[in-house]
């Protein structure tokens, strides 16, 4: 073990905490001096949340706000709210965020929550609570998925969370071994977390830069359960690491993230698809997914566990039956190597390639973040009022790149790249 290596597994708890959030401001965000953060947290998640806006202050920031939720509030809705309730959702708080990103405010939101929070309540409920929130979140959520602010998302340990991964463990236990593994990650374990980020995010840009060069029309998929041909967008982008928002900050949108990623055409999806984790959506879980397309929208759907949410999600509306996005993981990944499965979309998305149903990146296609909707729609993007990740990736999985001319190429063999 190195010495930079052992100082680092001798820092402590706090340390390491405080590390995180350091590296969540000046790395993943990119906070601008003057500039206001929004951020939201779970109540168990608070030590992180006091960390981050104290280094978010150190950092010049204007003004820090914090929504925090809770996890017992929230059931308490499913248990005494009347029929209705399940068709609102606070559109002024939707709104009040929506403007202040437009006035200029970065976003932070801090992952953490039970995957299993609503599994015993009813999907139908869920389904329409989902909706509705998605609804009110739409005008918000384009400034993101548009890349017009700085944004980023990291994660806390939280005790329902840390359960939920290791159940045979005493929950201090638990709870300790979540924290590592959210720590290494995020790679605040290194002699220094901000060059090690630096690092990565250029090794991320030149793999996305390579598939820029190629220009390939479309990717073919082939693993267990798997054969599957995904065209890409008229004048789609690969990205990866961080990117320069529209409001001129350069931001790491997710910690921890291992992928590159474009946008698919809407209408060019065709084959058969079967998920390699399960995937945690707003406190249920969905497990065993296997779905079929046609001409880009999914024509059957099926699920293990957890399939009347899986059909509620897709029928948000037509655009939750396409794809938004295509993300490429090698299977060496950190997060993959450690053999974790996360229950969470912020890291299992990180271990293996991966699909999106719903909204596409504006900011994955030449110009896209100038054009219309309209012509958005022209080059293949999907609009829709989700956008849900989930996991395909393995070390069985194939994956060949096909030029404009027809022609095939190997780009991933057994989850590596070629």
């Amino acid at each position: 073990m190195t010495t930079a290596a052992v100082a680092a597994e001798q820092l402590t708890h706090e340390q390491k905490l405080d590390r995180l959030a350091e590296v969540a401001v000046r790395v993943g965000l990119g906070l601008e001096r003057g500039q206001e953060l929004v951020m939201t947290a779970s109540l168990d998640s608070l030590a992180l949340a006091r960390r981050i806006t104290e280094h978010a202050y150190r950092a010049g920031a204007s003004l820090v706000t914090t929504l925090f939720t809770d996890e017992e509030a929230a059931l308490m809705r499913y248990k005494f709210a009347p029929d209705e309730s399940f068709d609102r959702a606070p559109a002024w708080l939707y709104d009040g965020m929506g403007a202040a990103f437009k006035s200029g405010a970065a976003r932070l939101a801090i992952a953490g929550a039970n995957p299993s929070l609503l599994s015993s309540e009813d999907p139908e409920k869920v389904g329409r609570a989902n909706r509705a929130v998605s609804k009110a979140y739409r005008p918000a959520l384009e400034l993101i998925t548009r890349h017009e602010i700085n944004w980023t998302i990291v994660a806390s340990a939280t005790p329902a969370w840390a359960a939920a991964m290791f159940p045979e463990d005493a929950p201090d236990v638990a709870l300790a071994k979540l924290w590592d593994a959210i720590f290494a990650s995020s790679r605040v374990d290194a002699d220094d977390p901000v060059a090690a980020w630096k690092a990565h995010d250029a090794g991320l840009h030149k793999r996305a830069a390579y598939l820029n060069k190629k220009r390939y029309s479309a990717l073919q998929y082939r693993g267990p359960g798997t054969d599957f041909r995904l065209g890409l967008a008229d004048d789609h982008l690969w990205l990866g690491g961080g990117t320069t928002a529209g409001n001129g900050a350069y931001c790491i949108p997710n910690m921890p993230t291992e992928e590159v990623f474009s946008t698919p055409h809407k209408n060019r999806a065709d084959g058969t698809v079967t998920a390699t984790k399960p995937l945690s959506h707003q406190g249920t879980m969905i497990e065993g997914i296997q779905v079929r397309f046609e001409s880009g929208r999914i024509v059957e759907a099926q699920a293990t566990k957890g399939q009347e949410v899986l059909q509620k999600l897709i029928d948000t509306d037509d655009g939750a039956r396409r794809l938004g996005e295509v993300a490429l993981v090698p299977h060496s990944s950190p997060i993959a190597a450690s053999g974790m499965l996360f229950f969470n979309t912020l890291f299992d998305e990180n271990a293996a390639c991966h699909i999106a149903l719903g909204q596409s990146y504006s900011s994955c296609l030449i110009n896209g973040d100038k054009l219309t909707p309209e012509q958005l729609a022209a080059r293949g993007a999907n609009e829709s009022l989700i956008h849900v990740d989930w996991m395909i990736g393995s070390d069985k999985l194939d994956i060949d790149g096909i030029t404009a001319t027809g022609a095939t190429e190997p780009l991933m063999r057994q989850g590596e790249w070629v």
